[in-house]
């Protein structure tokens, strides 16, 4: 097996063909006999730059905990919201995706292929997709106080857990104080991540399909776990990578 350097991140973009194939959790994934090398690896997280449905069968992990694209074509275009005004035009600017469409948001999605993978699931964006689950728990991230519910937008999102049967609910607006630093227009929290990591005490590894930039390895690494990211977009795969090799891990 390939070792790397504990001390120094890997990044890969090449890959090359072997004649065994196998199954390593968070190293080498092999398909159709390439294996493929990791776009980063370090301190036992690692980033794979590629379409989830091809790379997924090649990696385990004990939880699966993801932000899926909804189905729901998001207008990405943050300066919609400005009212018109030149002047709230420019100081809301328009956005991290500078009003790109997120890869694969514009056709309706079905999350039940995900339900192989890890011996728990919490996916997000449950709402947009509820014939496609079975039963379980749901998750309820408040994103304001009380007050200002019904103000603007969604006021919560909800994500479904195969874990249980109840409704969970964490307000968090940590998101609020880092608007202009957000790296991904469908961001969550690494606190909220972190909640979800929560219930699966005894999980020691992540996997996040749909890794976008990387929160969820983020709080994974945060909790000492080990973990695996997926991401379609090589541009996030690099914010991501940069994010996990900061000392201090702030956004």
């Amino acid at each position: 097996m390939r070792r790397t350097n504990d001390r120094h991140p890997v990044h890969r973009h090449d890959h090359r063909r072997v004649g065994l194939v196998r199954r390593m959790r968070g190293a080498d994934s092999v398909r159709d006999g390439v294996a493929m090398k990791p776009y980063y690896e370090h301190a036992g997280i690692t980033i794979y730059h590629g379409d989830c449905r091809e790379i997924l069968p090649t990696v385990t992990a004990d939880v699966l905990v993801t932000d899926p694209p909804y189905g729901i074509a998001l207008d990405t275009d943050n300066s919609r919201f400005s009212g018109g005004t030149k002047g709230n035009m420019a100081k809301r600017g328009i956005g991290v995706a500078a009003g790109a469409p997120i890869v694969g948001d514009s056709d309706p999605f079905d999350p039940s292929f995900l339900l192989q993978y890890g011996d728990h699931q919490v996916i997000w964006g449950w709402n947009h997709y509820p014939d496609k689950l079975p039963r379980g728990t749901c998750l309820v991230w408040l994103k304001r106080y009380d007050e200002a519910f019904g103000s603007f937008l969604s006021d919560a999102e909800t994500a479904w857990m195969s874990k249980g049967h109840g409704v969970y609910c964490r307000r968090d607006l940590s998101n609020s104080s880092i608007t202009n630093e957000r790296v991904h227009p469908t961001q969550k929290p690494v606190s909220l991540m972190a909640w979800c990591l929560s219930f699966f005490p005894s999980a020691n590894s992540v996997l996040d399909p749909f890794m976008g930039s990387g929160t969820t390895l983020v709080a994974a690494k945060n909790l000492g776990r080990r973990a695996i990211g997926i991401e379609i977009e090589e541009r996030y795969c690099e914010i991501a990578a940069k994010r996990l090799s900061q000392e201090v891990l702030a956004l």
